[in-house]
């Protein structure tokens, strides 16, 4: 399967014209000068952004796992610090961090970069970090029924940072918790390899 880069979001594609629009009249309303040459290509360039940055909703987080491999590894799998890039539903600005997943296979694994393309499917939309948190660690339980599973996600976000309270270089962490990973040992060696 192909990754993320390669997806637009249809909706916006056939929608361009009507974006272009609104965003020019955004840009009235706030004081700008839409005739001002750094303004005069905005419209598109933002619409085009919308096409890239909202690219999960073509996606299935589901289907981006793909094709499994019977194999019979019982140790933990971990794959961490995968980057991503979102947009709060709340005030519409980005918030970005790292993912770190961790699973045991119960007799099916997902090859690694799988796992990336599942991050970029369930970010690349408008979100809220503890529902990408959920949803990574419920789609990675339903696809591959390990064990155990344990997601963290960390999270700066702009609409604290830049805004509102202000407090630039805060962090966010969630986490979610299946299976066998509500061991407290479990859960401590994932944290501890984390740190590593």
């Amino acid at each position: 399967m192909a990754g993320m880069k390669d997806y637009v979001n249809s909706a916006v594609s056939r929608n361009r014209e009507q974006i272009e629009h609104h965003v020019k009249e955004i840009l009235k309303l706030v004081g700008e000068d839409v005739e001002r040459e750094g303004l005069l290509e905005t419209p598109a360039r933002v619409t085009r952004m919308y096409e890239e940055i909202f690219a999960g909703y073509e996606v299935d987080p589901r289907e981006v796992l793909g094709v499994t491999f019977d194999e019979q590894h019982e140790e933990l799998v971990i794959v961490k610090d995968i980057v991503y890039y979102s947009q709060c539903e709340h005030h519409m600005a980005p918030f970005f961090g790292k993912v770190h997943i961790g699973y045991i296979p119960s007799g099916k694994i997902a090859g690694l970069s799988k796992l990336a393309r599942l991050v970029e499917a369930v970010t690349r939309r408008l979100q809220v970090q503890e529902r990408i948190t959920t949803q990574i660690a419920n789609i990675m339980q339903e696809v591959l029924k390990p064990q155990g599973v344990m997601v963290v996600v960390e999270g700066e976000h702009l609409c604290m940072c830049a805004r509102g309270v202000k407090k630039p270089g805060s962090k966010t962490v969630t986490s979610a918790v299946r299976g066998v990973f509500s061991d407290s040992a479990l859960r401590s060696e994932f944290l501890t390899l984390l740190k590593q």
